[in-house]
């Protein structure tokens, strides 16, 4: 079967066409189509995502990046003469908040046709509401021009499936062993989930304050550095470590022993404010601080993981979420376990799929095929940016 996926939880806006051949989890899957706008430089200024402006971007970029995809697809235009008054109606109905995605939609629709897709995934949760609002209403509008399926999915779940996605491969899912356990790491989550079956979920710890994502974006801006703050960091650290450089200061390793498999960063995060007080930083002191701050960020991270590994007696660990692309991240992680649970494996994202993107929400689409409501149900669909993978 062919998806089209449609991803706008945050400050990435994706369209992927794949194509699935198989049932879910053995499936092959064939990118056929796939285009992303990053809308990252428009919001360095802010030091963060700005929630309208993602709104308004996502919205300007669907269906220029839905016609990427086609073409790298290579599907041959059929226009349309004309469309039915009724639909064109219930479509604007749909976009009544973004008329000008309306409009764009249904010009493409007549210059190519419906496409040769059965079903639209889309993420709706969690994630910024304002931006999951507009990726929901495009693919409703899709789903009822195209009169296939449509089916919401959980960004979290994609970031997993991703994790053990391989594209460089087979392009199939890798086969793990169950139970399995996941650590989900991004600029808005930091959660520890036990899986005992593919779509068997649940949270057994998290972030009781800031995501780590987000812990390093604050540090950075602190520190006067460009937002993402998680490269920036690490880049220096980097440096820090090949030059050897004293430790700038010592930092608290917050709930490391706290008896549970939560975490905190909020407290870290206001320790590196009160270390750089009233100073003003070279740029190796801010290379050391950068180093202190990720080791802790990471021993944090690896305790912790590692205790959650010995509650559930997991036999694979999947890591994934933005963060996961850290390569001081993936080395450290790859030579605990390696040394101290050498029977476990261990899954991080291909380069490319560790931030948001529409592959992971193809993936996760393909997995809950059987949730998909018909083109004329879809306003059952709401965007929903606390969503909680557990349970699902």
């Amino acid at each position: 079967m062919n998806i089209l996926s449609i991803e706008t939880s945050a400050d990435e806006t994706g369209v992927t066409i794949v194509e699935a051949l198989g049932d879910f989890p053995t499936a092959t899957y064939n990118v056929l189509g796939n285009a992303v706008r990053t809308q990252i430089e428009m919001h360095r200024e802010y030091g963060g995502i700005f929630p309208a402006m993602a709104k308004r971007e996502h919205a300007l970029a669907l269906v220029p990046l839905l016609e990427a995809a086609v073409a790298e697809h290579g599907y041959k235009k059929e226009s349309i003469s004309d469309i039915e008054p009724e639909l064109e109606e219930k479509i604007r109905t749909i976009l009544e908040r973004e008329p000008s995605l309306a409009d764009n939609l249904l010009t493409f629709h007549k210059e190519h046709g419906p496409l040769p897709i059965e079903l639209v995934a889309v993420t709706s949760g969690p994630g910024l509401e304002p931006a999951l609002w507009v990726g929901v209403n495009f693919a409703r509008a899709l789903s009822l021009l195209w009169n296939v399926p449509m089916v919401p999915v959980n960004h979290m779940e994609g970031h997993i499936l991703a994790s053990i996605f391989d594209v460089e491969e087979d392009d199939e899912l890798t086969r793990i062993e169950f139970p399995a356990l996941s650590l989900l790491i991004s600029g808005g989550h930091t959660e520890l989930v036990r899986m005992d079956d593919w779509a068997q979920y649940e949270k057994i710890g998290q972030t009781r304050d800031d995501a780590v994502g987000e812990a390093f974006d604050k540090v950075a801006r602190m520190m006067g550095l460009p937002y993402p703050g998680g490269p920036e960091i690490g880049a220096r650290a980097k440096r820090a470590r090949l030059k050897n450089l004293p430790q700038f200061t010592e930092l608290p390793l917050p709930m490391l022993h706290s008896g549970d498999l939560d975490m905190s960063f909020s407290g870290l995060k206001t320790a590196v404010r009160y270390a750089i007080e009233g100073k003003e930083l070279t740029e190796e002191q801010k290379e050391a601080l950068s180093r202190d701050f990720e080791d802790v960020v990471t021993e944090i991270l690896l305790k912790k993981t590692s205790a959650a590994i010995e509650d559930c007696g997991a036999h694979t660990l999947i890591v994934g979420g933005g963060v996961s692309a850290s390569p001081h991240l993936r080395h450290e992680f790859n030579k605990y376990f390696l040394e101290h649970y050498p029977d476990i494996s261990v899954y991080f994202p291909v380069p490319g799929l560790s931030t948001d993107n529409s592959l992971m929400i193809a993936l996760a689409g393909h997995a809950r095929l059987s949730e998909a409501l018909a083109p004329r149900a879809t306003d059952l669909i709401r965007a929903d940016g606390n969503r909680s993978l557990s349970n699902e």
